[in-house]
């Protein structure tokens, strides 16, 4: 006999490890595939963040993991969104939405081991790690998972977590549809001149935004550290990052404007490559699709690991309403169902946000400054992109439970 269960989870990333910790408590057995050695990386100061919103960090409380991550987290007291050379700006206060944060820069090291850490004190998952699924068969009533090594696993639900290039997706021959922006996101670090007080900011430039975002870094009483993201078009990559620290913070400087001041010490470049791949299919038969296996965005607004989260908080909300068959279609259905909207909503937003801001039709500029000056003037239109950009955007009903204030 093949061991059984009644969900596994293929990929134990940032998305995977979470819907891991929040079936935990379930009492369903669990097994999480991952490719990869668990997180194991130090702490430094230019290590890689990521933005994380209201929503997300209800959801992290929810799963018992928030107050761990908290002292890792900058909080985003407001931001400041801009257009290179014009004056339209548009600007969001935590103190406006009556929160005392919009969200937190939370580093990806911290996120990974404290969930794996919350997986483990928890129990109740079986971990296959390292692990490569090779092969997959779907049958009335469950899916045979073949491993890289020979095992053969047996569930009632696959949840497919693993990535824009999903194995599950593939083995399943289920397409997806893919727009190359033919842009990288250069990620790095760097201390400013004058503290941040909070702020994220988002500037955007003939070739694609650059955003600064608070870190935490052990500044001290008025923090300097930022993560910086410069989207560079693909031609450029290569050579932006061969320049010298100097020469690098310097075109940056330019790009981003005298807002915090000079620039001084730069952490380490990575550039990542920038795409939107849609699953045609967000479930099969007896399987889903969280996080970017479902959709992967661009990070423009830093929307698509929240939009992952509430896949997961999703997920989670429906296993608990099922009943001892985890993978029926009517469930699944139902999943797809709650998360069609948001996830329609958020890519477009981010979507046309890219290629509006990197239009260079005569007229356009024009119009871009108009909308920045309406976002920050109009109300009703600035509390409508405020709540989605918190992720409560559509209704009350929409958004998962662990999502919502308490």
């Amino acid at each position: 006999m093949h061991p059984s269960f009644d969900v596994a989870i293929i990929g134990g990333g940032l998305v995977g490890a979470s819907l891991a910790v929040g079936l935990a408590p379930s009492g369903r057995r669990v097994a999480l595939i991952e490719a990869a050695a668990p997180p194991s990386t130090a702490p430094s100061w230019d290590e890689r963040c990521i933005a994380i919103n209201h929503a997300s960090r209800q959801i992290f409380g929810g799963l018992g993991v928030w107050d761990a991550l908290a002292p890792a987290a900058a909080p985003i007291l407001s931001t400041h969104i801009s257009e290179q050379g014009r004056f339209g700006v548009a600007r969001f206060s935590a103190q406006e939405a009556g929160l005392d944060a919009l969200g937190h820069n939370v580093p990806l090291r911290a996120i990974g081991q404290t969930l794996w850490q919350r997986m483990l004190d928890l129990g109740g998952t079986t971990l296959h790690c390292p692990a490569q699924l090779q092969g997959l068969a779907v049958g009335a009533d469950d899916v045979a998972l073949t491993l890289a090594d020979g095992r053969v696993l047996q569930a009632r639900l696959v949840v497919a977590a693993d990535g824009a290039g999903s194995r599950v997706r593939e083995l399943l021959g289920i397409g997806s549809t893919r727009r190359d922006y033919e842009q990288s996101a250069i990620v790095t670090a760097v201390r400013t001149g004058k503290p941040h007080r909070g702020c994220a900011y988002e500037r955007f430039t003939p070739e694609g935004p650059i955003a600064l975002l608070p870190k935490n870094g052990g500044d001290g009483l008025e923090p300097t550290t930022c993560s910086l993201v410069w989207t560079t078009p693909a031609p450029a990559v290569e050579a932006r990052l061969a320049w010298s620290d100097e020469q690098f913070i310097a075109q940056a400087e330019a790009a981003f404007g005298e807002r915090l001041g000079r620039f001084a010490t730069l952490g380490r470049r990575v550039a990542h490559p920038l795409s939107r791949v849609l699953s045609e299919q967000l479930q099969a038969p007896r399987v889903l699709f969280i996080g970017n296996a479902a959709q992967t965005l661009h990070p423009v607004a830093a929307q698509g690991f929240n939009l992952g989260l509430r896949d997961v908080a999703t997920a989670i909300e429906v296993l608990q309403e099922a009943g001892a068959d985890c993978g029926a279609a009517a469930l699944l259905d139902d999943y797809a169902a709650r998360r069609r909207g948001d996830r329609e909503r958020v890519a477009g937003f981010t979507d046309h946000l890219v290629r509006l801001f990197s239009n260079r039709v005569p007229g356009l500029r024009g119009l871009r400054h108009l909308g920045l000056l309406a976002l920050d003037l109009a109300p009703p239109l600035k509390q409508t992109v405020m709540w989605q950009n918190l992720g409560y955007a559509g209704s009350g009903a929409e958004t998962p439970r662990l999502a919502r204030s308490p």
